[in-house]
C-alpha cells in the first residue's frame, strides 16, 4: 500500500515510521512543510526536534513536494493520513477535497473559533471526501519506539476502516475498527481538557484518591457530551474514551497534564505553553468544548474549572474549591 504522511510532528513521524515497519512492505511518503527541516531529516535521518534520538526507517520517503496535484488528486496514495494539529486541519482538507483515496486525520479537538470537531470540518469543506480518523492512547515516542499500542479506526465507511486497519495493523501495533467517528472524535478531545485538571490535581499534591475521582468524573462528563452530540456510550469505554482518558491524565509524556502541572506550580498559561514547545491541545480546547456543552444544556464542572483556570478567573485552589463545594447528588443522576 502507497500511504502518504502529512505532517512531521511527532505524531506523523511515529505513525509514518510504524506504516513503514509493516509486514506487508507499505509505501510511506512523508510530506514535510518546511525544506530545510525535510533536507535535515533526510540528512540524519532523524526528526531532531520532535523525536530526538529515534532514528527515522530507511523505508520512509521524507519529502517537501506538495501531497496533491493540481486538481487535488492525491499521488497515487491508497491512504492519505493528515498528522497536523487540528489548527491546520481545515486548510489541508480542503487541498485534499478532491481525493480519490481515502483520507484518516490523526487530530485531536474542536476547532478553536468554530467548535467543530474534526468529522464536521470535512463536511464542510471537503464533503465528497471518504475518511476517518485514527485516535486512542498512544504516545508518539513509545509508537516510535515499537512499544505495544491499540488504537481504533473509526469512520462511517467500512473500506475507510479497512485501509486504516491495513496499512497500520502490525506486531506491536493493534488497530480496532469502530463506525462511531463523534464518540471516537469527543473521547479524543475531552481527555485533553481533563488531562490538565489532572494534572492540576497532582501538582497541588491532592492524592490518588482525588484524581481517581476526577478521571472517574471527567470520563462521565466526557460520555455526557458524546451522548448530546449522537455518540454511542460504548465508544466511551474503549480506548478512544476510557482508555485515551487514562494514558493522557496519568502519562509523564503527556503534554496535557504538563500543562495542570505547570500552572499548579504558579506559572502563566503562557509560561507553561511555552515551555512545551509542542503543541497541547487542550489549552484550545477547553473552551469550544464548554461552549458546544452551554449550548447543548450538558453540565461539565470540571471542564468549566478548566476553563476558568485558563482564562485566569481562578485560582488553582479555588478551582478545587469550586468543584468540592458542589451540591450532592446521584452518580448517574
Amino acid at each position: 500500500m502507497h500511504i502518504s504522511v502529512i505532517g512531521a510532528g511527532a505524531w506523523g513521524t511515529a505513525m509514518a515510521m510504524a506504516a513503514s515497519r509493516h509486514p506487508d512492505g507499505h509505501q510511506v511518503d512523508l510530506h514535510v512543510r518546511d525544506k530545510a527541516q525535510a533536507a535535515a531529516m533526510q540528512q540524519s535521518r532523524e526528526n531532531s526536534r520532535y523525536l530526538p534520538g529515534v532514528r527515522l526507517s530507511d523505508a520512509v520517503r521524507i519529502t517537501s513536494e506538495p501531497w496533491t496535484s493540481a486538481d487535488g488528486r492525491s499521488h497515487a496514495a491508497r491512504l492519505v493520513v493528515v498528522a497536523t494539529p487540528m489548527a491546520g486541519l481545515r486548510s489541508v482538507l480542503t487541498s485534499l477535497a478532491g481525493a480519490d483515496a481515502p483520507v484518516a486525520w490523526l487530530c485531536k479537538g474542536f476547532e478553536s473559533g468554530t467548535g467543530l470537531m474534526p468529522h464536521e470540518v470535512q463536511a464542510q469543506v471537503a464533503p465528497k471526501l471518504r475518511a476517518g480518523a485514527l485516535s486512542g492512547p498512544s504516545f508518539a515516542l513509545e509508537v516510535a519506539r515499537q512499544q505495544p499500542t491499540a488504537l481504533v479506526a473509526a469512520s462511517p465507511h467500512a473500506d475507510v476502516r479497512d485501509a486504516m486497519v491495513n496499512a497500520f495493523h502490525g506486531p506491536s501495533l493493534r488497530v480496532y475498527a469502530n463506525h462511531d467517528m463523534v464518540g471516537v472524535e469527543v473521547g479524543g478531545a475531552v481527555k485533553n481538557v481533563l488531562a490538565i485538571a489532572t494534572g492540576l490535581c497532582d501538582g497541588l499534591n491532592l492524592g490518588l484518591n482525588a484524581r481517581a475521582a476526577l478521571v472517574t468524573r471527567g470520563l462521565a462528563e466526557m460520555t455526557r457530551l458524546g451522548i448530546a452530540l449522537g455518540a454511542q456510550s460504548d465508544t466511551f469505554m474503549g480506548l478512544s474514551g476510557l482508555g485515551d482518558l487514562v494514558l493522557t491524565a496519568t502519562g509523564d509524556l503527556s503534554r496535557n497534564r504538563k500543562v495542570g502541572l505547570l500552572l499548579a506550580q504558579g506559572q502563566t498559561l503562557n509560561q507553561a505553553v511555552a515551555s512545551l514547545g509542542h503543541v497541547a491541545e487542550g489549552v484550545y480546547s477547553a473552551r469550544t468544548v464548554m461552549q458546544r456543552a452551554q449550548l447543548l444544556g450538558v453540565d461539565m464542572p470540571i471542564t468549566a474549572a478548566v476553563v476558568a483556570l485558563l482564562d485566569g478567573t481562578c485560582s488553582a485552589q479555588q478551582a478545587v474549591q469550586a468543584l468540592m463545594g458542589r451540591d450532592p447528588k446521584g452518580e448517574f443522576a
